[in-house]
């Protein structure tokens, strides 16, 4: 490199280096260096080298701003989660994240708290950066697609929000685990088996409670509405919530020797509050949960549930939106992918 261009050079290296500087340390054109750094059109190999030897020794990076608006494409994702702390939703975040960090697209990660105005919020303020594609668990029944101006791939996770979208939706057999549960306790002996949910359920906890209700009538056991318990969670924990949903059955006398508990928490509260009142578990009453989570594996007694197969629902998802993004004409011939789920027999049962 000649006195004068390295001279020049230094003098580049105090601010971004621009397409123009590159083309004249390299010595070619910039319609040239554009070609090489978007990788598309032809130049020699030799030309190649040459500009990239630049790019490396000085750094250079793209205007990603500029890049994003003319083009429209961020090489972003955006992932709406209803809450960032429950261990299901935070192991799948982790491994879609990784997922599309290995193919050099970044992903913005918006908790919503299962707030609905929050969620539109969020969903404006992706569709301003230009994301590539969404990845939804949505806190909610319907996503506002009116907050997005364009229209860009979505793959919805444990959740069948009514949209009109291009879309796919991908979660575990709710209904299936839900049966499995149910029928694993009438298989153990259970005749009267207590449901215990939350009041505010989604459609995966309520396709949890078909399969309960069904599981009873293939076996000929009557659906009784006083063993469906709705616990309201209002300003209280899921632990929280099962035990006074619990109590409050004890003290209306209210016979059973079954539980199956639509999440682990609720299952954990559940336990807890009848060893309390000295009904032995299992022996006296059977409980299953539901997710697999970690507190159903180290608790005494460990707990009976229905595990999600959360990497599997991770890389379907992930690949299902990458496939849109990388065809947009591409056409969704299943919108529904079910993972399947497995009972994983613990101490409480």
């Amino acid at each position: 490199m000649s006195k004068r261009l390295l001279n020049e050079s230094e003098g580049t290296m105090k601010k971004q280096l621009s397409i123009k500087d590159i083309a004249k340390l390299s010595n070619v054109s910039t319609a040239t260096v554009s070609r090489v750094l978007n990788d598309n059109g032809r130049f020699s190999k030799e030309t190649r080298e040459k500009v990239l030897a630049v790019v490396k020794e000085f750094g250079y990076s793209t205007n990603s701003v500029a890049k994003t608006l003319r083009e429209q494409k961020s090489n972003t994702i955006g992932m709406i989660v209803p809450d960032i702390s429950n261990e299901f939703f935070s192991s799948l975040i982790t491994q879609i994240e990784s997922y599309f960090f290995d193919k050099g697209i970044s992903t913005i990660i918006c908790n919503t708290n299962k707030d609905a105005e929050k969620e539109k919020a969020y969903l404006k303020s992706l569709d301003a950066k230009l994301i590539d594609g969404l990845i939804c668990i949505s806190g909610q029944e319907e996503i506002d697609e009116t907050q997005l101006s364009r229209d860009i791939p979505i793959v919805c996770i444990d959740r069948k929000p009514k949209v009109s979208s291009n879309i796919a939706i991908v979660g575990s057999d709710h209904s299936e685990g839900g049966y499995t549960a149910t029928k694993f306790l009438i298989d153990k002996g259970c005749k009267r088996i207590l449901l215990l949910t939350k009041d505010n359920n989604t459609t995966s906890s309520n396709d949890r409670i078909a399969g309960y209700e069904k599981a009873l009538k293939d076996s000929h056991l009557q659906v009784d509405s006083d063993l469906i318990v709705r616990a309201s969670s209002k300003k209280m924990s899921k632990f929280e919530t099962a035990q006074k949903s619990i109590e409050e059955v004890l003290s209306k006398g209210l016979k059973f020797d079954g539980i199956f508990a639509t999440n682990d928490w609720l299952a954990y509260g559940a336990v807890q509050t009848l060893e309390k009142n000295k009904i032995s578990v299992p022996d006296e009453v059977k409980v299953v949960g539901f997710d697999d989570d970690s507190i159903s594996k180290y608790t005494s007694p460990s707990i009976t549930t229905i595990h999600q197969d959360v990497t599997g629902i991770a890389e379907k998802s992930a690949d299902i939106l990458y496939q849109l993004m990388s065809k947009p004409d591409m056409q969704i011939n299943k919108r529904y992918i079910n993972v399947a789920t497995k009972l994983i027999e613990r101490e409480t049962t």
